[in-house]
């Protein structure tokens, strides 16, 4: 069955992609903590960028 062409759009950007490695290290690169850090994170805060956001300045001491 083909895809349905009539759903198009981008990705949803208030969303981390775990599974995708660059998704990981772009989020880890720009907190500065490491992509260990970032998929604990992840495990523990779920894939809502905001709230990753937050979690990830709370861990390196607020800003």
């Amino acid at each position: 069955m083909p895809d349905d062409k009539s759903k198009r759009g981008g990705s949803d950007r208030r969303r981390v992609a775990a599974g995708e490695g660059y998704e990981v290290s772009y989020f880890a690169r720009k907190h500065g903590i490491t992509a260990e850090q970032a998929r604990d994170l992840i495990d523990r805060v779920g894939n809502d960028r905001e709230k990753l956001n937050a979690a990830a300045q709370k861990l390196k001491g607020g800003r």
